[in-house]
C-alpha cells in the first residue's frame, strides 16, 4: 500500500458513520502522476505523496485499478486549455478509471463500498486519474461488468460518452437511419459505430487501412480506406448524421455535403479551449460561441442541417446504458498496450507516436 494515512481515535470516528464514509477523512495522500508545467512526456512526474482532498457530499473515491490515456491527455499535456489549467498547476491528468469503491460522501445513494466501478470525469476537471485514488462524483461512475477487466473497462468511458451525447442527444438517431463515422478507427469513432448499431442504425466509416478489420467486426456496414481510395466518388447516398471526430477543415466540408436536409454534421474538435488559449477566458469564450452560432446559421441555411460542437460531459443514463452495452458484449474497445504507473512518459510517448494502434493503459497496482 502506497497510500499514506493519518492515525485517528475510536472517538474521532464516530460509529454510527461506518468505515465506509470514515475512510476519505483519514486517507491523506496517494501515489499520483503529477503534471507541473506543459510540454513533452519528459515533464510527467510520478509523486508518492500528493494530496487525497475531502470528499464532497456527492463523492466518491475510487481506489484506480486502470487507467486509459486520451488524446486529449496528450493535448493537456502540452498545453492545450492552458487559459483554463495553468493557474491550477501542478495537475493530475486522467479522464477514464476502473477500480473499486473506498469511500462514498454523504450524500451517495447508488454506490457503497467496495464495489467494482468505472467511470469519466469531464473534460475540465482538475484532479485527474493517473492516481492510486480518484474523485468522481456519484453520477460519472457505474458499476463495472465482471464479464471484463479493470483495463478493458478504462477504455471505454470516456470516448463512449463522447459518442453518446452526439449521437443520442444531439442527432436522436432512431432505427434505421444512417451514420457517417469519419475518424471510425479511433477509440470515439468505434464507441459510436457500436452505440449506432446496438440502437439498429446502418453504419458507414471512412478510417485507415489498419483500422478496417476491426472497424467492420464491430459492426459497421462498410468501412472505407482514406489512404487507397477517394472516398468522395466511393461513398453512396445521404446520411441523417455524421460523426467527425478529426475535425479538419476538409473533413468539415466533406461530411456536411453528405448529410440529407434536416441531418446532423457533429465535430468532437470544437474551437472553444482554442480560441480561450489565444485570447484568454474572457475574450475567447464569446468568440468562440459567435463563431459557433455563425457556423450553425451558414449551414442551416445553406445546407438545411444542423451544426455541433460536440464534448463529453456526465450523464448517468448514457454511462448506465454504455455499462450494458459492455456487460451485452455489444461494445469493445480494443487494449493495445498496458504500462505500469512508473512507465507513465513512456506510455505518453508510444501514444504520441502512435505505436499501437489500439488503446494505451496504466496499470495501478
Amino acid at each position: 500500500m502506497h497510500a499514506m494515512w493519518r492515525r485517528k481515535t475510536a472517538a474521532a470516528v464516530p460509529a454510527a458513520r461506518g468505515h465506509c464514509r470514515a475512510i476519505s477523512t483519514v486517507l491523506t495522500a496517494c501515489r499520483a502522476v503529477v503534471l507541473p508545467r506543459f510540454g513533452g512526456p519528459e515533464v510527467l512526474e510520478l509523486r508518492p505523496a500528493v494530496r487525497v482532498p475531502d470528499l464532497k457530499p456527492r463523492e466518491v473515491l475510487v481506489r484506480a485499478r486502470a487507467a486509459s490515456i486520451n488524446v486529449l491527455d496528450l493535448r493537456m499535456r502540452s498545453g492545450y486549455g492552458r487559459s483554463i489549467f495553468e493557474p491550477l498547476l501542478p495537475l493530475i491528468l486522467g479522464r477514464d478509471v476502473s477500480g473499486e469503491v473506498a469511500a462514498v460522501g454523504t450524500s451517495v445513494s447508488s454506490l457503497v463500498v467496495g464495489q467494482e466501478v468505472f467511470g469519466a470525469l469531464h473534460p475540465t476537471a482538475e484532479r485527474g486519474t493517473y492516481a492510486e485514488y480518484a474523485i468522481l462524483s456519484e453520477d460519472e461512475l457505474s458499476l463495472k461488468p465482471s464479464s471484463v477487466s479493470h483495463a478493458e473497462a478504462s477504455v471505454v468511458p470516456f470516448a463512449a460518452l463522447t459518442a453518446w451525447r452526439a449521437l443520442k442527444s444531439t442527432a436522436r438517431i432512431s432505427k434505421g437511419q444512417r451514420l457517417l463515422v469519419l475518424g471510425g478507427g479511433g477509440a470515439i469513432g468505434l464507441a459510436a459505430i457500436q452505440i449506432a448499431v446496438a440502437a439498429g442504425c446502418h453504419v458507414s466509416a471512412i478510417c485507415g487501412c489498419k483500422s478496417i478489420e476491426c472497424v467492420l467486426e464491430v459492426g459497421a456496414e462498410e468501412a472505407l480506406d482514406y489512404s487507397t481510395m477517394d472516398v468522395q466518388l466511393a461513398i453512396k447516398g445521404q446520411f441523417d448524421a455524421v460523426l467527425d471526430t478529426i475535425g479538419i477543415p476538409e473533413t468539415e466540408r466533406f461530411g456536411v455535403n453528405l448529410l440529407k436536409k434536416g441531418g446532423h454534421y457533429m465535430t468532437v474538435q470544437g474551437e472553444a479551449a482554442t480560441f480561450a488559449d489565444r485570447y484568454g477566458l474572457t475574450i475567447g469564450l464569446p468568440v468562440s460561441t459567435a463563431v459557433l452560432l455563425k457556423k450553425q446559421l451558414q449551414y442551416r441555411f445553406s445546407h438545411g442541417i444542423g451544426y455541433w460542437w460536440t464534448y463529453m460531459r456526465a450523464d448517468a443514463e448514457g454511462l448506465n446504458e454504455v455499462r450494458r452495452l459492455l456487460e451485452a458484449g455489444k461494445l469493445k474497445i480494443p487494449v493495445e498496450k498496458i504500462f505500469p504507473i512508473a512507465d507513465v512518459r513512456q506510455a505518453h510517448e508510444a501514444k504520441e507516436k502512435r505505436l499501437f494502434p489500439g488503446k494505451v493503459v496504466l496499470e495501478l497496482d
